[in-house]
């Protein structure tokens, strides 16, 4: 073998390993924008989802805002109500037994009053 040849073999080992090392990082740079163009879809989707999210607590939050206006006054007539309610029953309480000694011919007077109190209009 002469010399030209030995070079022209040397010559060809190299750029059969440079031609190898090429095709490697061309696999590995697809593998790689591939993996990009994947996680900047998720990246998308995870905004996407959270703009949806956020839209929906808004819209929720405006919702809980009407139901709290339209239930004011109704919340008004109940805390009117219980007060009504509390100071009957203070008075009841305060009152003596109507039946000295006898718990349950006391209760059973004031259920009759009160059952009459209802009957009236």
């Amino acid at each position: 073998m002469s010399l030209g040849q030995i070079i022209i073999l040397l010559s060809l080992a190299a750029n059969a390993v440079l031609g190898w090392a090429y095709l490697g990082q061309r696999d590995d740079t697809t593998q790689a924008r591939t993996a990009l163009r994947d996680m900047e879809g998720q990246r998308n989707g995870a905004r996407q989802a959270a703009s949806e999210c956020s839209d929906s607590v808004d819209d929720l939050r405006e919702l809980a805002d009407k139901r709290a206006r339209e239930a004011a006054p109704a919340r008004a007539a109940a805390a009117t109500t219980a007060k009504t309610h509390n100071q009957r029953a203070d008075t009841i309480l305060s009152t003596p037994a109507p039946v000295p000694g006898d718990v349950c011919a006391s209760a059973q007077a004031r259920v009759d009053d009160w059952l009459k109190g209802r009957a009236k209009p």
